[in-house]
C-alpha cells in the first residue's frame, strides 16, 4: 500500500457485473499452451494506460528485447487502469475466473487470490535459468507469497515506512534537517515548534480516512513493538499499551499542542495535496511519497527528506513494510509458467532492464535515486549492483534518503484481511483526531469488537 498503489476495501458484490471484463484473455490455443506458430503464448496485465506515454513505451520496448531474446515466447499485454489492481475488477476477475495468465496483486491478496481457486503453485519453476535473481530477493518479500511451503507470486516491488519531513519548516521553527526525530516524543517537540513557526502549517499530518488510518494506526503500534493482529491471525492484538500510546500521541499533538492543523479525516491524495504546497511538517510514509509529492501534486525534491520511523523510546522497534507481485493462474502449462517467469524476472527483477533501467530513465526524469523497490537482500550482489546503477544515474538527490538507508529497520508486512482491518481502525485514528473528549480505551475497544468479529467471520 505504498504512495502510488494505494486501494480501498474490493466490493465483492460488483464482481458479477464486472466478471467478464476479461473474459477474452485466455490465451490457451491447444493443450500445452503452444499457438500455431510454435511459440508460446502468455497474458500480462499492468501495462500502462496509453495516456502513460513514455511508460507505455518503455513497457513495449521491453516487451520486444524480450521476444526478440526469447524468439519461443509471445507476451499479450492487458492494461486494467493506472493502478494495475483496481479493487473491484480485480474482485471480479478473480471471481470469474478472467484473469491474465500472469496477473498482479498486492501482498496482502494472497489469501484472497487462493480462496479463489485461481492461484498455481509456482516453486517447482524458481530455478536459476527462469528466475535467475531468485537468490538474491529478499527471503522475507518471498515468504509474503508463500502459503504452506508453496510459493504462489514472484514479489515485484516493496517499500517500508519512514518518517518524511520538510527540510525548509525544519529550518523556519529552528530544527535541524539533518537531525530529525527518533522519538515520538521527540516528533511532537518538533511539531508545536513547527506549527508555531507557521501558523498555515500541520507540524505533523495524519491520516484518518479511506482505509489510511487503519494503515498508519498499523506502522505506528508496529514502531512501538506491537502488532495488530495475534500470531496465528485469528483475534485482534491492539487494544493494549501499545495501541493505546499509538492514539495518545496523536491525541497529545491534535488537541494538547495544536500543532497538526483543524483539518482531519485526510486521506492520501489529501495530505499529499498539503504537503507539496509546503503546509505539512511531517508525516510517515515511504520514500515514494517523495516522488508523489513532485511527480503528481507539483512539489519540490529539495524540499524534503526520509528518515527511520519513531518509535517510543527510540527508533521504532520495527517498521510496516507492504508491496505487491505477480501470481500465476492456475492451469497454466508449465511451458507457460516458465516463460510467465521469465518476462517477469526481465521486468521486475533484473539490474539494468525494465523498471531497474536507470539508464533509460533519467533523461526520462523519471525520478532515480529513490530507495525502492526494496527487493534484494541487503549486501546481496544484485542488491549491491541496484545500488550503483541507481547512484551513478540518480537525477534526486540521494542525501534525501540517506539517513533511512543507513538505518534500515526490521520489516513486518501487513496483517492478514489488511484493508478490513484498516477500514475498522480508521474509526479509531478519526476519532482521536476529530473529537478532543475522545476515549481511547473505548475506541479501541470497539475497533478490537469489530475486528474480532471479521476475523470470526472470515472476511
Amino acid at each position: 500500500m505504498s504512495a502510488p498503489q494505494y486501494r480501498r476495501v474490493a466490493a465483492f458484490a460488483l464482481a458479477a457485473g464486472l466478471g467478464l471484463s476479461l473474459a477474452a484473455c485466455s490465451t490457451k490455443s491447444d493443450a500445452d499452451g503452444t499457438g500455431a506458430d510454435g511459440k508460446v503464448t502468455i497474458t500480462v496485465d499492468c501495462m500502462p494506460v496509453g495516456t502513460e506515454k513514455e511508460l507505455l513505451a518503455n513497457w513495449n520496448a521491453d516487451v520486444a528485447a524480450f521476444e526478440k531474446d526469447n524468439p519461443d515466447i509471445t507476451i499479450k499485454s492487458v492494461s486494467v487502469g493506472t493502478q494495475c489492481n483496481n479493487p473491484p475488477d480485480f474482485t471480479a476477475r478473480l471471481a470469474g475466473g478472467t484473469t491474465t495468465d500472469v496477473f498482479y496483486g498486492y501482498m496482502t491478496d494472497l489469501q484472497r487470490v487462493l480462496d479463489s481457486g485461481q492461484a498455481m503453485d509456482i516453486t517447482p519453476f524458481l530455478t536459476d535459468e527462469n528466475v535467475p535473481t531468485w537468490k538474491d530477493v529478499d527471503p522475507a518479500l518471498k515468504q509474503v507469497f508463500t502459503e504452506g511451503g508453496k510459493t504462489y507470486a514472484l514479489p515485484v516491488k516493496n517499500y517500508s515506512m519512514g518518517l518524511v519531513y520538510n527540510k525548509v519548516l525544519f529550518a523556519k521553527a529552528g530544527l535541524d534537517p539533518a537531525n530529525p526525530p527518533k522519538t515520538w516524543a521527540e516528533v511532537r517537540a518538533a511539531a508545536k515548534k513547527i506549527a508555531a513557526a507557521d501558523k498555515s502549517a500541520a507540524g505533523y499530518a495524519e491520516y484518518s480516512a479511506g482505509n489510511t488510518g487503519g494503515w498508519h494506526f498499523t506502522a505506528e503500534i508496529y514502531s512501538q513493538g506491537g502488532q495488530v493482529l495475534s500470531a496465528d491471525g485469528k483475534r485482534a492484538d491492539f487494544n493494549n499499551a501499545q495501541g493505546k500510546q499509538v492514539l495518545q500521541n496523536l491525541k497529545d499533538m491534535r488537541y494538547g499542542d495544536n500543532s497538526m492543523g483543524s483539518r482531519q479525516l485526510l486521506q492520501w491524495g489529501d495530505l499529499l495535496t498539503n504537503a507539496a504546497a509546503g503546509k505539512v511538517g511531517m508525516f510517515v510514509g515511504a520514500p515514494d511519497t517523495t516522488q508523489a509529492i513532485v511527480s503528481q501534486f507539483k512539489g519540490k525534491y529539495d524540499d524534503w527528506a526520509v528518515a527511520p520511523l519513531p518509535g517510543q523510546d527510540g527508533l521504532a522497534k520495527a517498521t510496516l513494510g507492504g508491496g505487491d507481485g505477480y501470481f500465476f493462474k492456475k492451469g497454466l502449462t508449465d511451458a507457460q509458467v516458465e516463460a510467465g517467469l521469465k518476462w517477469v524476472a526481465y521486468q521486475k527483477l533484473t539490474v539494468g532492464k525494465g523498471q531497474f533501467d536507470y539508464v533509460r530513465a533519467k533523461p526520462q526524469n523519471y525520478p532515480v535515486g529513490v530507495p525502492q523497490p526494496l527487493l534484494f537482500a541487503k549486501d546481496s550482489p544484485t542488491a549491491k549492483a541496484e545500488f550503483e546503477l541507481r547512484k551513478a544515474n540518480a537525477n534526486v538527490d540521494p542525501s534525501i534518503y540517506s539517513l533511512f538507508e543507513a538505518q534500515q529497520l526490521p520489516i513486518k508486512g501487513e496483517p492478514a484481511n489488511a484493508q478490513a482491518v484498516y477500514a475498522v481502525l480508521d474509526s479509531a485514528m478519526s476519532g482521536v483526531l476529530t473529537d478532543p473528549n475522545a476515549d481511547i480505551d473505548a475506541l479501541l475497544k470497539t475497533a478490537e469488537e469489530k475486528v474480532n468479529q471479521l476475523l470470526a467471520a472470515g472476511s
